[in-house]
């Protein structure tokens, strides 16, 4: 079986598109905040790059927590 990588062609590693995501919708903070974030940990961003990863990674990582029934801070398995 084939599975693509959604990450594919980009230029950041899955890792820093990833916490950009979670962190914009984990903890509501601004695309402009997270590009904040990130360019004190030098990394170069725009925020309209943070907001094309959350629209387009975020319907994914949903899904994902729909799958492992994630409900606030706690977990259910099955």
């Amino acid at each position: 079986m084939n599975i693509k990588n959604p990450y594919h062609r980009h230029r950041f590693p899955s890792e820093i598109i990833s916490h950009c995501v979670w962190l914009y919708y984990r903890f509501s903070l601004s695309y402009r905040d997270i590009e904040l974030m990130m360019a004190e940990r030098g990394l170069d961003l725009t925020y309209e790059t943070i907001r094309y990863w959350c629209l387009k990674f975020g319907h994914l990582y949903a899904k994902q927590m729909r799958k492992r029934k994630v409900w606030g801070d706690t977990m259910a398995f099955g």
